[in-house]
């Protein structure tokens, strides 16, 4: 690697002195072109500021100055500190503020005036509350990168036409799924609802109700995840009013593993069970419970005292209660284990 001035040969040394090899710091400069023009007193005191006073772990430092070499070449006092006391103000507790550090580096080369001011005031305007607004940003740091008016607005404007647009049910979305807003309206988010819409058929209601109970079922794709797994209910002989009806019940049931949860699952309701999957359709939740630990077990119990009843009446609730309910004593239950 040639050296071509005084500040280049004074953050080579920097950057050597801290453990990176050669090919690391060739990429960072022509990542940064700032880089060349910085000076290692700077960068040191930077990187000590990232470690003392922030807290973040010596050994995860490499990897965000290599994500945002720029860090290195910003005056502390002028973007770095602002931006942490900012975020510290946001955070429950100081660790949160290193972690959204380590998760998106480049969000301390962001301005406070320009950028996150502006982001929490959108927020707010969408009626996210102050105390949620620091879970947002740091549970999703990318949020800062993102533009107001060519791409946040367009998400808003997209959930609006939804439905989702009164008593601040766009902030609530928003809060439960921060990493909604980094997927593309035309090429994911449109996509997933005309499917939810067209193929499952559901409502105007069921849509609005997946939005704001499961965000998450919007943000997967519908040719890899959730058309293999329609079909698949389909195959197993679910009528589509029943699978629009368990969409709605339980969203996740269109992004859940074929092979390790859906498959196991009915299987055992039919098979061991004897049960039909008409009782699904009206439970869906029972997707939800854990095959071993819990309908298992309670299975066998109920069948063991011959006791008749619902999926949900054996599912839906606590261990205590559902001793209770029946009459089972601890002894009977941890036998019914074995």
């Amino acid at each position: 690697m040639e050296v071509t001035n005084t500040s280049s040969s004074s953050i080579m040394w920097f950057f050597r002195d801290k453990g990176f090899d050669d090919p690391s710091i060739d990429k960072m400069l022509r990542k940064c072109k700032q880089l060349d023009k910085a000076q290692s007193e700077v960068a040191s005191e930077n990187w000590d500021y990232l470690r003392n006073i922030v807290g973040i772990q010596e050994r995860k430092l490499p990897y965000i100055v290599s994500r945002c070499p720029k860090i290195l070449t910003l005056r502390l006092d002028e973007r770095l500190i602002p931006m942490v006391e900012c975020l510290s103000s946001l955070a429950r507790n100081p660790r949160e503020v290193a972690s959204a550090i380590t998760k998106f580096p480049p969000i301390l080369s962001h301005s406070v005036e320009e950028k996150l001011c502006p982001l929490l005031a959108f927020f707010q305007a969408l009626g996210v509350p102050e105390t949620q607004l620091g879970k947002m940003i740091l549970f999703n740091p990318r949020l800062i990168s993102y533009s107001i008016d060519t791409k946040l607005t367009v998400m808003v404007s997209f959930l609006a036409s939804l439905g989702l647009d009164q008593d601040g049910m766009i902030g609530k979305v928003l809060v439960k799924h921060p990493f909604l807003m980094g997927y593309s309206v035309d090429k994911r988010l449109r996509p997933t609802t005309d499917f939810l819409k067209s193929s499952v058929g559901l409502t105007e209601d069921g849509i609005q109700s997946v939005v704001m109970n499961f965000p998450q079922l919007v943000c997967r794709d519908v040719t890899k995840v959730l058309k293999p797994n329609y079909d698949y209910l389909r195959e197993c002989g679910f009528g589509d009013a029943q699978i629009a009806i368990m969409v709605s019940g339980y969203p996740p049931i269109l992004i859940k593993s074929i092979k390790n949860s859906l498959q196991p699952r009915i299987r055992f309701l039919v098979q061991v069970m004897g049960r039909g999957i008409d009782e699904v359709a009206s439970y869906p939740e029972f997707f939800h419970h854990g095959l071993k630990k819990k309908v298992e077990s309670r299975f066998k119990l109920v069948k063991r005292n011959n006791i008749v009843c619902s999926l949900r009446e054996m599912l839906d609730c606590s261990t205590k209660k559902f001793h209770d309910k029946f009459g089972f004593s601890e002894v009977t239950a941890s036998y019914a284990s074995l």
